[in-house]
């Protein structure tokens, strides 16, 4: 400038060299692409719970498994080791599947007390249907003269023979030449077993309406609501010294088998169940895997429970009664009649 000394001019350059710098011309504008960096980011923390309750949930898993298989261990040798439960030599078993995948089991009661296997003193065919979850028996009467396909064709006696001519398997196919009924796998159950596994499944006694007052080999059992000791159970289901005869005896064996049904599926007796499975496999000379146990037994568990349906044969108005000199008094009945009803029942 025209007359500005130099000290002047001095004076406005430093005036200007410590003058504020604009804020806004040195601001910085974020780039667009700029991402925050790890430093700038809280990191999530995982929820301590959801581990938590995972590990109570396998902890508790493990534990279950654990006194199942010491429950089934302990019925299971506790059964071998009795000096009372007998097993006999069978032949082959060639079970045959049905065709709608349902499960049908041959159970046997022996009563046989010499070396031999005897005649078989209960005939049962257990059936599962997997589709409507349904249980079913059908007990067929010992003194049912039925066909017996021998090596020589068909004999006539009555079907509780079939199991000393040839074991379980002549039982199979002799209800399957005279019901059409194909048998999977077979069960046998010794009377003197029977008890015990009772005992394994009702500690306290099995509850059931007993019918009427019996007394049988010093076993006293009196009518009404009872809970009854495997002993007792037994011999209630083998009375038959009454006015009904076999009849009277297979209702309560039936009676018997819906009150074992009836506790088995307890929810509050599933703690029980491991030792009683490894007692019926145990006590029972049979074919049935476990894992067809825990199939039809998990199957059961989880539906809605439906009652045990019962069927007896012969069926009302299809048996007379006949007398042979070789096979004493029989209950002689219309076949084709016997195998309908059996064939309806299980398809319902």
């Amino acid at each position: 400038m025209p007359g500005m000394s130099r000290m002047d001019k001095r004076r406005q350059e430093e005036a200007k060299k410590y003058a504020p710098k604009d804020k806004k011309s040195d601001r910085r504008q974020p780039s667009d692409t700029q991402r925050p960096t790890s430093q700038d980011v809280t990191p999530k923390k995982k929820p301590k719970k959801k581990k938590s309750f995972l590990f109570k949930v396998l902890i508790v898993l493990v534990a279950l498994i654990g006194l199942s298989g010491v429950g089934y261990a302990k019925g299971y040798f506790t059964a071998k080791v009795d000096k009372d439960n007998k097993e006999f030599n069978m032949t082959a078993f060639n079970g045959q599947k049905s065709h709608d995948d349902s499960i049908n089991i041959l159970l046997l009661g022996s009563d046989s007390r010499g070396e031999d296997q005897g005649r078989s003193d209960s005939i049962i065919i257990a059936h599962y249907n997997r589709k409507t979850k349904q249980p079913q028996i059908v007990s067929i009467m010992r003194d049912t003269f039925v066909g017996i396909p021998t090596h020589d064709g068909l004999e006539y006696n009555k079907i509780n023979a079939a199991y000393s001519y040839g074991g379980p398997e002549m039982v199979r196919q002799t209800i399957e030449t005279n019901f059409g009924i194909p048998i999977q796998y077979y069960a046998i159950v010794n009377f003197d077993s029977f008890p015990k596994m009772i005992d394994v499944l009702a500690p306290g006694g099995l509850p059931l309406t007993a019918e009427k007052d019996l007394e049988v080999e010093g076993t006293v059992i009196k009518k009404g609501q009872t809970n009854l000791s495997g002993h007792e159970a037994l011999q209630y289901a083998r009375f038959r010294k009454d006015a009904e005869g076999d009849f009277g005896r297979v209702r309560r064996q039936q009676q018997v088998m819906s009150a074992i049904t009836k506790q088995a599926t307890n929810p509050l007796h599933a703690w029980k169940l491991p030792e009683m499975l490894g007692a019926v496999v145990g006590y029972t000379q049979t074919d049935v895997p476990v894992s067809a146990y825990l199939s039809i037994g998990s199957s059961y568990l989880f539906s809605s429970h439906k009652s045990l349906e019962i069927l007896t044969v012969p069926v009302e108005g299809s048996w007379n009664n006949g007398y042979y000199d070789y096979a004493g008094s029989v209950l002689e009945i219309n076949e084709e009649m016997s195998k309908q009803a059996i064939q309806k029942f299980f398809s319902k």
